[in-house]
């Protein structure tokens, strides 16, 4: 399975973008899908995340709550990450993650519990 990451790009601060990852070449059985960010010199990032069971949850690191949207289109098998008012601190390469299977109903998934990975999309908010 390979997961695509697009939408990127330089915004300035209040600015909106994207981001979508598109699922490939198989079938995931999970019920979950996140957005992490890594920042230059710094560690990967929990961003947000949804899952899916009866309805969708989502969940949200707290420095994005208000600004920050995660939703899927299941026909399309993406996921996207609506980023309003963005500010300087939000640059990042983003990364999109899914978990190959399992099922997660009261959270979202750990770090270490996502198998596949997106290639990364560059997030650049000026001042």
């Amino acid at each position: 399975v390979q997961l695509q990451a697009s939408g990127g790009g330089l915004v300035q601060a209040g600015g909106s973008l994207r981001l979508s990852c598109a699922a490939s070449g198989g079938t995931l059985r999970s019920n979950a899908r996140g957005w992490f960010r890594q920042a230059p010199g710094k560690e990967r990032e929990f961003v947000a995340a949804i899952t899916w069971s009866n309805g969708d949850s989502t969940y949200y690191t707290d420095s994005v709550k208000g600004r920050f949207t995660i939703s899927r289109d299941n026909a399309k098998n993406t996921v996207y990450l609506q980023m309003n008012s963005l500010k300087p601190e939000d640059t990042a390469v983003y990364y999109c993650a899914a978990p190959n299977s399992g099922r997660w109903m009261y959270r979202a998934p750990s770090l270490s519990e996502y198998d596949h990975w997106g290639q990364g999309t560059q997030v650049t908010v000026s001042s």
